[in-house]
């Protein structure tokens, strides 16, 4: 049985599914629906992604036993690679993959007869909001995005870096390869045990310290995220920007929720910038990256609803 941060709402049914993306890797996923939905009838379905690292049994199912009271059919998964997924070998990641997963989980979606196909929506969390909005910028089929502390890893991985460590990040990287070639298999150092732990080591700070009382802590551990991917797999990220194209999105809605205290706020604010209209910023009072994983008093998910609503008309 897997182990689920949130309790399921006595409303609420969640069903295993798999299903395939693109690439013909099986994906895990949870479908979550009113036990009452009349399923004669059509609804509106949104696909929620996971903050990069994490799987479908910890943000994601917080917004989708939420979601799904407020009449939505929500789907979750775990990356490819990762989780109950398939994929080998296992953690690796890519911006193209990670992006391709928002979509394969729009096709399973729209296959279920009682799916609106133009009712399809694409919710992100942390790493997924920058999947998200690369997935929509592609796939017509996503009718709105809500991303909630939005963080673009194709940006993070050249992040404050000049021209000269770039190159050596490259060497590194590149040199990583002879590696793992030689030993059959890429290297891949987890960030968290595979038990929760009671204390955050005193010398993790910054964003890197909430990200550990999430993960690390019992708050939000799970054996199956246990931080951190291929070490290769940022060869990916550095050659290929997931937001280049955002703008266009549009004439498609994007809601961006950020914590008024989130270290990443800024990632939200460059992808902002970068969008087309219409697009909203909803400024979270006394919030920080990690409270809008799992922290149901400060997700904001009444404006969510209404912009959900209102996209999907």
């Amino acid at each position: 049985m897997s182990h689920y941060i949130s309790k399921l709402n006595e409303n609420i049914e969640r069903i295993h599914v798999r299903y395939q993306n693109r690439y013909g890797i099986a994906i895990a996923g949870d479908l979550y629906t009113r036990k009452d939905l009349d399923k004669k009838k059509t609804y509106a379905a949104v696909v929620v992604g996971a903050p990069y690292g994490g799987v479908k049994e910890q943000g994601p199912s917080v917004y989708a036993n939420e979601l799904a009271q407020r009449g939505f059919v929500v789907l979750t998964f775990d990356p490819c690679y990762m989780g109950e997924s398939g994929g080998e070998p296992r953690h690796v990641s890519s911006p193209d993959l990670f992006s391709e997963n928002i979509s394969a989980g729009v096709d399973y979606l729209g296959l279920l007869p009682y799916i609106d196909r133009e009712k399809i929506a694409a919710l992100g969390i942390c790493g997924s909001g920058g999947f998200a909005l690369s997935a929509a910028a592609m796939d017509t089929r996503i009718r709105a995005v809500v991303t909630a502390s939005m963080f673009d890893m194709s940006a993070a991985a050249r992040l404050g870096m000049t021209p000269e460590q770039i190159q050596e990040r490259k060497e590194m990287l590149s040199l990583q390869r002879w590696q793992d070639a030689e030993i059959g298999e890429p290297e891949y150092i987890p960030s968290y045990g595979e038990e929760a732990v009671e204390e955050i080591p005193e010398e993790i700070q910054g964003l890197w310290r909430e990200f550990f009382e999430f993960y690390g802590t019992k708050r939000g551990h799970h054996p199956n995220a246990r931080g951190n991917f291929t070490t290769t797999s940022d060869l990916s990220f550095l050659n290929y920007s997931l937001t280049d194209h955002i703008d266009e999105i549009s004439p498609r809605p994007i809601l961006f929720c950020v914590g008024e205290q989130a270290e990443s706020r800024f990632m939200s604010d460059m992808a902002f910038e970068k969008a087309a209209e219409p697009k909203q910023m909803l400024v979270v009072k006394d919030c920080n990256h990690i409270d809008l994983y799992d922290n149901t008093s400060k997700i904001p998910f009444d404006e969510i609803e209404r912009f959900l609503h209102e996209s999907l008309e």
